[in-house]
């Protein structure tokens, strides 16, 4: 447990909370909607500083990076709690895990000198701040982050970019990476399914991108949801005006929690959003979650060379690029080293 960042202190020992883009008012002995920010007499308290629930070895593609030091593994941690509610969420048993075991906090403690070391130890050339919302652990993110400079280890955050904008200023001076999800492009979606709204996570991503953290945009389809073509269009038309480089991730949903009634995400599905996106003007737009099915490989944006070939998270090639294209020498933007 930790004295939390980014609140102020109200009358009657109630504080407001910072952090995030929800910006919770919360009374003694209340939490946030992330369930692990809690008023304590007044002090607002991080109750996950360290307690990592999940430690895992991970190819860098999984994040979703597809220009982010490509082949290589990177280290992925995570507390419990998130500040969203997502019906589909595919990690709701950690991410939810406050909400649905009476508010318990789950994990073993560990340093963030251990987690650098661990990441040393196992050749990775980062950590990543994953499997939930990774804001909701910022304090710890950020003392990971600064001892994995120090050995010259990169960081990562997955995030669905629900953040206040001075949070975000702060964070973009000590991570190197940032996937965000652009989960719909109506706030009636982000209302009803992730119990949020848009606009801050469009905010954050502007922001990071001017900052200079490498971007990457990730939409899951749900097919009926958010998968219309104008959706998708008006999506594409985002990422372009912010920058045409930023690589998006179209993925395909898979029924799961409380959303099991609708059908898996179809290959043409993924398939038309490519097309969508290449035709509004984005230089990289990716296929995922269904390994094999095309739509995964990098290519110059000025002459169609293949530069990285990829089936799922693997890449078929030792030395996959040097950020130049090898056939016409255009640049690739990317962090590749």
């Amino acid at each position: 447990m930790k004295e939390a960042a980014y609140y102020t202190k109200e009358k009657s020992l109630k504080v407001s909370c910072h952090l995030c883009a929800h910006n919770c008012h919360i009374a003694p002995g209340k939490r946030g909607i992330c369930k692990v920010r809690e008023n304590r007499d007044g002090i607002l308290y991080s109750l996950v500083y360290g307690n990592l629930i999940a430690q895992n070895i991970d190819p860098i593609e999984k994040k979703p990076l597809f220009h982010f030091l490509p082949g290589t593994n990177t280290y992925s941690i995570s507390t419990v709690g998130c500040n969203f509610q997502c019906m589909h969420c595919q990690n709701y048993n950690i991410s939810q895990f406050p909400s649905i075991n009476d508010g318990a906090i789950a994990g073993e403690y560990h340093t963030p000198r251990e987690i650098v070391d661990a990441a040393v130890a196992n050749r990775c050339k980062s950590i990543s701040y994953t499997y939930v919302e990774p804001i909701i652990f910022f304090e710890y993110g950020r003392d990971c982050s600064l001892e994995a400079k120090k050995k010259g280890i990169k960081n990562v955050f997955v995030s669905n970019g629900y953040m206040n904008p001075e949070v975000a200023t702060e964070l973009s001076s000590f991570i190197d990476a940032i996937n965000i999800d652009i989960k719909a492009f109506t706030d009636s979606f982000y209302r009803k399914i992730c119990k949020a709204s848009l606009k801050p996570v469009l905010d954050t991503i502007r922001l990071m991108r001017h900052q200079g953290v490498w971007v990457e945009i990730t939409t899951l389809l749900i097919p009926g949801l958010n998968d219309s073509t104008n959706e998708l269009r008006q999506i594409a038309a985002f990422i372009k005006d912010v920058d045409p480089a930023i690589p998006w991730h179209v993925t395909a949903f898979h029924p799961t929690y409380k959303m099991t009634d609708r059908p898996r995400t179809s290959t043409q599905s993924l398939r038309t959003a490519r097309e969508i996106g290449l035709n509004e003007g984005l230089q990289f737009v990716y296929q995922g979650n269904i390994p094999g099915q095309g739509g995964e490989n990098t290519y110059c944006p000025a002459c169609g060379q293949e530069l990285i070939q990829r089936v799922g998270f693997q890449i078929n090639d030792d030395n996959p690029t040097t950020g130049r294209c090898s056939k016409c020498s255009e640049k690739i933007e990317g962090i590749w080293k």
